[in-house]
């Protein structure tokens, strides 16, 4: 199923206004999460214990579809964007941005983590322990999906309706990644085949920018308003009598995040006026 079909099911799975969220198979959970706006938005989280990976979906109250999607082995994090297009103003229907940066770990909760964890009240609107603020990232590299695999086999498939030159990476992120433990491989120098520079056009700000045909630097932000960042443990003691630690629940977050990429017409970024 394409990303456009999934966004056509969850508009449809949003405007019936279930209230009665629950877990609908192993590893997946329906999360009603409160955003800073106020608004009342559903998150699906999908944990993948054996391809160790985490997928965060959720429709914003303008309609774009967010997915985020974590290569735990890889350590790689892809953001994919679906924004409905003005048409009015000659955009196309829709368009689908993918920004693939480093996992930081301890971010989020492990996959395994993630498919046992239930809810005891499924109804309940979600407000996150910890708002971890803005941070900014910087993309300046394009991504060639046919040897995205060099970085993670994920990419590819994720991020097919993107295209080339709408799937962002970060130089920064490179070397880090072909250092990255844990018996997986990847040779620096097929990571960079894998990825081309932006044009070394003087560009400026789209919001700065004039005519929609020109090239410009464009902003778009996600903000995922819960998300399980993190596990708690408790002391207690075991049969014997002896202090033992074990897990008694999770610890939730917000965080938002600016990507600034660059675009080749400023058509592609009205809402950045």
């Amino acid at each position: 199923m394409s990303f456009r079909d999934r966004y056509l099911l969850f508009t449809a799975h949003y405007l019936s206004l279930c209230c009665v969220l629950v877990c609908l198979t192993a590893g997946q959970l329906v999360i009603n999460v409160k955003n800073q706006g106020g608004d009342v938005l559903q998150e699906v989280i999908v944990a993948n214990t054996t391809d160790d990976t985490v997928t965060l979906e959720f429709q914003r109250p303008e309609g774009s579809l967010i997915s985020i999607f974590i290569d735990f082995k890889a350590e790689v994090q892809i953001f994919k964007a679906l924004v409905l297009g003005e048409e009015e103003r000659g955009q196309n229907q829709y368009q689908v941005m993918c920004f693939v940066t480093r996992y930081q770990k301890n971010e989020f909760i492990s996959s395994d983590a993630m498919s046992k964890l239930r809810q005891k009240n499924p109804g309940t609107v979600r407000e996150p322990e910890e708002d971890k603020g803005k941070e900014q990232q910087d993309m300046d590299l394009f991504v060639t999906l046919n040897k995205s695999s060099a970085i993670s086999h994920h990419i590819q498939n994720h991020c097919a309706e993107a295209s080339n030159n709408a799937t962002y990476a970060r130089e920064m992120d490179l070397k880090p990644w072909a250092s990255t433990k844990g018996g997986l491989t990847r040779d620096i120098v097929a990571m960079t085949s894998a990825v081309q520079r932006f044009p070394p056009d003087d560009v400026v700000r789209c919001k700065d920018s004039g005519p929609s045909w020109r090239p410009c630097y464009c902003k778009f932000e996600v903000c995922v308003g819960w998300y399980p960042c993190g596990l708690k443990y408790c002391k207690g003691k075991d049969s014997k009598g002896k202090i033992i630690n074990y897990r008694c629940g999770i610890k939730t977050c917000r965080k938002c995040r600016t990507f600034t990429y660059f675009v080749y017409q400023k058509q592609s970024c009205l809402w950045d006026e």
